[in-house]
This record gives structure tokens, sequence and C-alpha cells, in this order.
């Protein structure tokens, strides 16, 4: 008889199959083939961990020795404290192939029932230009860029920003306009706080339309409770300012698709002293007259439908618009123009950049995201489109509407009186509202309805006529419409010229030039040139986590059965869905040791508010509703201290030892001083500072002596995935950056997601949703517009998880721990690492101290920042949490040749500035002080400085070979401050 036949091991495992020993009992990073039955090899062809993770195994062997080790059990075990370590596996499975899991994931995602829907309420079907979807959307020189910290070398991504600025203020005729925020309710929610804090009024009533989307009038609701500010929802026609407001809010065009004059309310609204707010569709605003024109402070909406996919509510980019007198309130980033060091025009975040770090709980948000992928989306389509073509495409809404309005009228149905865009009010005798309900769902056709004999029909841009006949079809029902769209006189515009825009919008040559796809796709090409993503290097960003994200994990989110669901779809239609979230929820609920997850959170900001909020409710739900106390250490992240604030807590900060950690005899007098209304410990582990703290069981235990709960902050997950689990060793709610370790792309700035995991007494409290039942029996209200956040990027972090299995997990949190050590080892002698653990290890990311140097050499942290990008790198996490630092994450996913090159890169770095120190180069004229240097240096005709060019642009082999190139040099931030412009410049200031 013949041997049975066994698969040959892949290329990777021969590769990976010696030494494995260096890795724990729980790893296999290795030949499987040793503790595999016939069945598993037969089954197996190639793991995906091998190509997630980056050194091979020889590699991690030189590195574990280079620490003095001899095995990744080694490591963790002097690196993580051993009381908080797990005692068994991860229970996920196994690792599975790539096109096994994509396979069964469209098989899941087949289950979602793609209806075609008029629901409207802020979300429409739109189309994708083809050449924005698989040039920005799908593409990784766009969506793993990070945050444009450093402008020089993300001039790109800010241009696109600045150009969504621009759109957004000439649509709305205001003065300012963000970068974006998370969705259209959290920005009516951050309109309210901004009114607050602006209003000179004593008032304590925020005013809000009746006529708003009721997601919206939720979120505004929930934000409004702890900060003790009453929400009035009401009739904007019969309201007579008879009690005093700070704010109002409205909808334009009303959540019915009615159109209003809000000229005079405004007027009485600024009479009383408060400021008015407008939540406005945007492409409406083509053809209607903009918010800033009748009498608006702030506008706010959804980008949605400039061609965003559904994507079940997200994610999205919002907007925000307001008077030039409140730029220094606005929420979130804005792009603003400055100058480099040649004088020519550069970008850069304005003002608020990272203002959580700098006020903490004096903060005027705790939002320190945008949805930046998506507003470049947005801005893009505008750009394509130009506004002749925006028009064009709102025109023919508003004709197509008319149309159906017509017909409609025919067949006896009553509609709103009130003009209307897109959207109408259609009311029929109850007895045919049950039968219209019940034809649309046999014809898989989603109506919005507004009461038991209302519905609502919104229109969008990919409306033909076929989907009117199917509406007329379902309105007639038994008596058979007889009439084609073509052959109905639709009435005319129902724009009154009052309301009717006349003024100019998007005149800049951008919106102009760019048409046909030859230029715009060359466009996007010259922008995504302009920066620096994970297609270029690493990106050694502390606490950002700037991982692979695998191209198949990447591949979900634009299938047609994720991407055109409507976030208020019938449950019963998203049974794929509903199935991806109890595997995610049921995988993070595993890996946190938590017994309730909430998806809803639709960042990190949001998922620590969401996360107090609990906590909070807690509290009141045991009679002891005074509990308001919130222990901070200092070394937190800024957004922990505005989050507190907003969940309507006091802020007591808690002192740091001199290695980081939090000082156990501070927390333990002050929970002592505070017991009585101790409410919640905020508290980050691994530590801000980079260490696992060896005494976190014990600082959660006395947080819960005295009363209190805790909150951790998951930032740091990434060092704890199959090695411990928060759940585990006292935290009582965590919230998870999916868009940091669980690999959903960071997307320029955004998108994200931050769910949060809750111990068992705590599940009660989750949050629910107006418009869709989820969530607790007591629990919070929505903190995010759609019920699941940003649905359609969770596939990603599905994928994740499903192809690493458990031991893949755990496997990559002993590389990312293995890959900052051996950073920190290699750099010690050369930049003194701040703190290290008890062993002397660091966690995942290790914070280098460069403070020295501005006393031996006048170098700031800043100069060395900026001389890395000559070196073709991202440089790292710079002034936080310490000033004068930068904080090193290198992750699992590089390899050993690219964290020596970057290595090397810091130590040549470190003899430039040896040579200012010893005085063989000037103080100010030198390498660093210069960086970083462009290619408009290589030909200037003059060259006075005292190094050649080629030690400029080409400081090493490898920069000659493969040079990233920063279009601008060194910005002059206060310049731009001090003259602040987000909108685009004219094209002669580019002379």
């Amino acid at each position: 008889m013949s041997e049975p036949v066994t698969q040959a091991p892949s290329l990777v495992e021969l590769s990976r199959s010696e030494g494995d020993a260096v890795f724990s009992e729980s790893s296999s990073n290795g030949d499987r083939s040793a503790n595999s039955s016939t069945l598993d090899q037969l089954a197996y062809t190639d793991r995906f961990v091998d190509r997630h993770i980056g050194p091979r195994t020889s590699e991690v062997h030189q590195m574990l020795g280079e620490l003095g080790l001899d095995s990744m059990e080694a490591l963790v075990s002097k690196a993580v404290p051993q009381g908080i370590r797990i005692k068994q596996p991860l229970r996920i499975g196994a690792s599975r192939s790539e096109y096994e899991l994509l396979t069964e994931l469209k098989a899941i995602a087949s289950q979602n029932q793609i209806f075609r829907s008029f629901i409207g309420m802020g979300y429409h079907n739109c189309i994708t230009p083809p050449v924005i979807q698989r040039n920005i959307l799908e593409n990784p020189g766009w969506y793993t860029q990070y945050t444009p910290y450093q402008p020089e070398i993300a001039q790109g991504r800010l241009e696109a920003l600045l150009n969504f600025q621009t759109m957004v203020i000439d649509l709305t005729g205001l003065e300012i306009a963000n970068a974006s925020l998370l969705d259209e309710a959290t920005a009516a929610a951050e309109a309210m706080s901004l009114s607050y804090g602006v209003c000179k009024t004593k008032a304590k009533a925020f005013w809000v339309s009746s006529a708003c989307h009721p997601q919206t009038i939720a979120v505004v609701k929930t934000r409004a409770l702890p900060l003790g500010i009453d929400v009035i929802v009401g009739d904007h026609q019969t309201f007579a300012f008879d009690t005093p407001i700070f704010g109002a809010l409205l909808q334009y065009p009303a959540t019915d698709g009615a159109i209003y004059d809000y000229q005079t309310f405004c007027d009485r609204a600024h009479k009383a002293g408060a400021i008015v707010t407008v939540a406005a569709d945007l492409l409406s605003l083509t053809l209607l007259k903009p918010p800033g024109e009748f009498g608006a402070d702030i506008a706010v909406g959804n980008t949605q439908r400039f061609g965003v996919p559904l994507g079940y509510g997200g994610p999205h980019a919002a907007y925000f618009a307001t008077r030039e007198a409140y730029k220094r309130q606005i929420p979130g980033r804005i792009v603003g123009v400055s100058k480099d060091r040649q004088g020519l025009p550069a970008l850069r975040l304005a003002l608020q950049t990272r203002e959580q770090h700098i006020r903490r709980d004096k903060a005027t948000s705790n939002i320190c995201t945008a949805q930046v992928l998506l507003a470049v989306i947005a801005s893009m389509y505008a750009v394509y489109h130009g506004a002749a073509g925006l028009k064009r495409i709102a025109d023919r809404i508003h004709y197509m509407t008319r149309l159906l309005a017509t017909g409609l009228q025919k067949l006896g149905c009553t509609l709103g009186s009130e003009p209307y865009f897109d959207t109408l009010r259609v009311q029929v005798s109850g007895q045919q509202a049950e039968e219209i309900a019940r034809r649309a769902i046999a014809h898989h056709i989603n109506l919005r309805r507004i009461d038991d004999r209302t519905f609502g029909i919104s229109l969008d841009e990919t409306v033909c006529t076929d989907d009117l006949i199917a509406l007329f079809q379902l309105f007639a029902g038994a008596h058979s419409a007889h009439f084609n769209p073509e052959d109905l006189l639709p009435v005319a515009s129902s724009l009154p010229r009052s309301l009717t825009r006349t003024s100019a919008y998007l005149t800049h040559p951008v919106f102009q030039t760019y048409q046909s796809e030859t230029e715009l796709l060359r466009y996007l090409y010259r922008l995504q040139s302009r920066d620096l993503s994970l297609t270029t290097a690493m990106i050694p960003l502390g606490s950002c986590t700037m991982k692979l994200n695998g191209t198949s994990e990447m591949v979900p989110i634009t299938w047609a059965e994720f991407g055109q669901i409507h976030p208020f779809a019938p449950v019963e239609q998203t049974e794929g869905y509903q199935v991806l979230f109890q595997q995610l929820e049921e995988w993070l609920a595993e890996i946190t040791g938590f017994a309730g997850i909430s998806l809803q959170p639709n960042a990190g900001s949001q998922g620590e508010y969401a996360g107090l909020l609990v906590i909070r409710e807690y509290h009141q739900q045991r009679g002891e509703g005074h509990r308001n106390i919130c222990l901070i250490p200092q070394s937190a992240h800024g957004t922990n201290p505005a989050s507190a604030v907003m969940a309507g807590m006091q802020v007591v900060a808690i002192a740091c030892d001199d290695e980081g950690n939090i000082d156990i005899a501070d927390l333990k007098a002050k929970a002592q001083k505070h017991q009585d209304n101790l409410s919640a410990l905020m508290v980050t582990y691994p530590s801000t500072h980079g260490v696992f703290e060896e005494g976190i069981v014990e600082i959660c235990a006395i947080v819960h002596s005295h009363g209190g709960q805790v909150y951790m902050d998951g930032a740091n997950m990434n060092a704890q995935v199959g090695l411990c689990r928060p759940g585990d060793f006292g935290a009582d709610v965590c919230h998870l950056n999916l868009h940091k370790t669980f690999c959903i792309p960071h997307g320029g700035g955004g998108p994200g997601m931050g769910p949060i995991g809750v111990v068992a007494h705590l599940v009660p409290f989750l949050p629910k949703h107006s418009v869709i039942e989820m969530g607790g029996k007591q629990g919070i209200g929505a903190v995010s517009a759609a019920p699941w956040g940003s649905a359609s990027i969770l596939p990603i972090s599905w994928m994740y998880i499903a192809l690493m299995g458990g031991e893949g997990l755990t496997e990559a949190t002993e590389v990312a721990i293995l890959n900052a050590n051996y950073i920190a080892k290699r750099l010690e002698n050369h930049y003194p690492v701040l703190y290290k653990g008890k062993n002397g290890l660091v966690a995942h990311e290790c914070i280098l101290d460069l403070r020295q140097f501005k006393k031996s050499a006048e170098i700031e942290v800043d100069d060395i920042a900026k001389r890395l990008i000559d070196y073709g790198f991202h440089p790292p996490t710079v002034s936080w949490p310490v000033a004068g630092t930068v904080m090193v994450e290198p992750t699992e996913s590089e390899s050993k040749q690219e964290l020596d090159r970057f290595c090397d890169a810091m130590i040549a770095i470190r003899e430039e500035i040896r040579a200012i120190e010893e005085g063989q180069v000037d103080r100010q004229n030198n390498l660093l002080k210069n960086a970083p240097h462009i290619a408009a240096d290589l030909v200037a005709e003059e060259w006075n400085r005292p190094y050649s060019r080629q030690q400029a642009v080409y400081p090493t082999k490898w920069t000659r070979e493969n040079k990233f190139w920063a279009t601008v040099g060194r910005i002059d931030n206060a310049f731009g401050d001090r003259n602040l412009v987000c909108s685009c410049l004219p094209m002669e200031a580019y002379e």
C-alpha cells in the first residue's frame, strides 16, 4: 500500500520551520505539521499570520539574542506581570486562509438583502465615481496614511481636506469649516456644546425642532443630559421664545422633506441671545438659499451622498461650518494655509491641533479625530462634478421628485403642502397604508413609515424611471397606474423664489479643472505622491499602532452586500450584518474578558464617552448619582479628561512616579478623600509611558474598594491580546480602537471605530438607539447616529481576527513587544529610553528622551523629527506624553530590515547632533535645523550651508535608491495661526 499523500509545506513554512522554540507554547510561528493531523495538513495551505508578522523566525532569534533572551516566552515573562497573564489560549479558532475566509464572509454578506431604499433621514444611495473608488477608497496610498500632524509629508491629503472645507464653506454660506466630524448627529451635538460655551445668556436650555432627524435628536439628548442641559423639542412655527434658550437646532430640509423659511425664526432667536444651528443637506444647497444667508450661525450635516456608500450607517464624513467669530471654539481639526521656509504656500492643521493634550479638561471637545478618508472622497466628488455637475445632479433629483409627486397626486395620495427638494410626505388611508407596506416589502422596496397613515419617500441620484414606475405601482394597488413617468408633466419647481439660491459656489479653479477622468486621475496621484503612507515606509508612531492593513481584509468593504444597506433598513433584511456583529462581539469579548460589547461608538473618543456614560448610569440606577469624581493619571491621553468633563464628571489628577507609573500612594489618598463621590478611574494599560505597570491589579482594587469603577483606555490593547485581558485584572469598561489593534486603517486620520466592552453588571446600560431596537434594558442614549456606528468597516476587523486565529493574535502581540524592545535596545546607547518596566523592558512602544540636545546642541525634538523625513521615515509621536521626547511603536508588521533601517537613521542623526555638540557644525545652520530638505534645494542657485547637497537629501544608500521627497520645507505654524486661511487660495498664490 502506498504511503498517504501529505501536502508539501509552503515556502513560508519552510522558511520559518527552524527554531520555533523561541515562541511560547501558545504560538504557532513555524511548521504546523508536528502537532497536526493528516486532515489538518491536507486542508492547510498558507498562514496569513506569516504575511502579517514582519520578522522571520531566524530574525526573531537574532533579536532575542540582542536582548539576551533565548525564547519569546522568556521575553513575555519579563515584560508582562505574571499575575495578570491568562492561563489558557484564546478560544477563537485556528488561523485560516484568506481565500477560505473571503468565501465564508461572502456567504455571510449574502444573507443581507439589498432592498431599494427610499428611507432618507440623512442617508441616500449615491454613485461613487469608479475613478474615486479605485484610486482613493481602494488605494493603500490613501487609506494607510496617518493623521497629518507632520504636514511636510502630508501635503496631498491636506490639500484634499482644504478642498473639503472650501466646498462646505461655499455651499453653506458660512465663513469657516472644519475638516470633518464623525456623523451628522455628533456634529449637531458639538454645535450645542459650542453654542453653550459662547452664548452670553445664562440659559440652560437648548431648543431642537421636532422636524430634525430622530437619530440627531437622540444623540443631542444623550450629550445634554450629563451637562445638565434641558433639551426642548418643538415646532419652530409655534415656539414663542418664552423659555430662555442658549441655542436652537433646525433641519433644512426637514426630516419629512418640507422646506421652511427660517429667516424669521433666526432673527427672533438672535434677539433672544441664542445661537442658531441648521442641519442642512449639502446637495440641496446647490439649489436652496444657504444657511449663512438666512441667519444661521452654525451649519452641520452629512456629506455621505457625495459619493460615499451607505454602508449600513458609516463611515461618512460630517461637516461643521460656522462664523469666523467662533474659529477658536470649532471642534475637531481645521486645515489652514501657512508658508514654508522658502515663503511658499504650505498647508497644516491649525488652531485646534491636538487641543486635548494642551487643555485637557478645559478642551472645547473630546473629538480629536475626523473622517478624513471619507472627507477626501466627498471633496473629490465635488472636484469631479464641479458646481455645474452638482447642480445637474440636484436638479435631476428634484425633477424626479416632482414627477413622483404628480403621479402620486393622480393616484389620490395627499402630499405635504410645503416645498420639497427630494423627499415627499405621502398620506393615505390606514387600510391602504398597511397594503402599501406589505407590497413594498414583497417588491424589495423600503419606505419610511412616519406614522400609521404616512410614508416618507426620499429620492437620490441613482433613481431612474423604473423606480418611479415601481413606486406608482405600490401606491396604485389593484388599480393599475395608467401612466409612465414619461407621460407626466411635472409640477413646476416647488422651490419658492425666496428660498432659491442665487449666490455662486465652488468657483475656485480646483472645482473646474478636473472634470475628465484623465485629469482627475492625475490629480489624485499627484496628491498621493506628496504623502508618506505605509506604502512608503514604517510609520513608528507611539500609541497609534500603524500596522499592516491586509488587502484581503479590505476587499469586503466595497461589496454591495455591505455597502448598499441603509442604516434604518429593517433588521430582518440585515441577517448577514447581524451574524458578523455577533461573531465579532463574541471574539472581542473573548479577547478582553468582558461580558458584553457595544459596537455603536464610531471613534475612540466616542468609546471613551460611551464607557463613562455607562458608569454614570450604573451609579444613577443604584441611587448614587452624586458620584462624579473621575481620577485620571497625569500621563493620560488628553481625550480622557475631556471625555470625563463631557460626561458630567469632575477630574482629579493622579501623580505619576519617576518610573512613569501611577503613584499608588497618591491614588490611595485621593480615592480615600473622594470615596463618597468617587465615580471612576481612567487608566491606560500598558501605560502611556510604554510599560506594563506591576500594580495594575492593586490599582483597580483600590478604586473598587472606594465605590468606583475602572475605565480602561484601550489604545494600547495591541500589547495585551492573547497575553492578558482587562476584564480579568480589574477593568469594568474598556474601549477598543479597532483602527489600531484590529487593523481598520487610519485613513489619514479617520475612519475609526471605538466599541466598548463591559463587565456583567454594566451590560444593562449599553447604548440604545432611537430608530433600531438594541442595547441594554436600562441603556444609555445613542452616542452615534447609526445603530452600529461605522458598520461597513467592521468586516476588516472580522477578517483580521479570523485570519490570525487565537494563536496568531497572541503571536502578533509577542512580536510587537519584541520589536519595541529591539529598537529600545539598539538605540539606548544613543538616546536614553525614558521609562522601562520592572525587568528593564518596555511594552509595545518606547519613549526616547531627546531633551538633553536642546542644551548640548540647541537641537529641538522637532528638528530631529524633520530630519527623519530626509531619511525617508514618518517621525514618531513627538512631545507626547512627555515634552521633548519621541514615542516609538514599530508594531508586529515591520520586518527586522525595516527596524534596522529606522535605527540606523536615528543613530546617524545622533552623529549629526554630535558634530554640532563638538563645534564642527554651526548651531543654527545645519542638517537638522534646515530639515526637511526638498527637491528645490538641489537646484537652488545659491548653497550657503556647511554641508553638501548630497548629505542633505541622500544621507544613506537606501535614500539614493528609493527617495521619498517632502514637497515643502519646514512650515511656519505660528504664521498660519496669525493669518488664518482655511479655504483654497487663488492660483496666483502658488506662482
